[in-house]
């Protein structure tokens, strides 16, 4: 998958916006199991924000690099403790980046 742009990246974060956070880092850090929920959630919805809790010893940019690493992701940002993963379908995308 080649990197986002700058553009792309943009309109993530602007979709990205109203989202809930769906999934938490925590003191297991980033586990199998969360690694499976984010690989299922991406695969439901595209486009997901997490956050990492003040008991995990990971940075949320630490955090969302092995999380999009392990799911074949992207991290479209990371703000503080919450980050943004995108990973767009094979087939029928909803999310179109162009």
């Amino acid at each position: 998958m080649k990197a986002l742009t700058s553009k792309q990246r943009a309109k993530l974060r602007g979709m990205a916006n109203g989202l809930d956070t769906i999934l938490q880092v925590g003191k297991g850090n980033v586990t199998e199991n969360l690694v499976k929920q984010a690989d299922e959630a991406l695969t439901a919805r595209e486009l997901i924000k997490l956050r990492v809790l003040e008991t995990s010893m990971v940075t949320a940019r630490e955090a969302a690099e092995e999380l999009a690493e392990e799911t074949k992701a992207q991290v479209v940002q990371v703000i503080g403790t919450r980050f943004v993963l995108f990973r767009p379908r094979e087939k029928d995308s909803k999310i179109t980046l162009d």
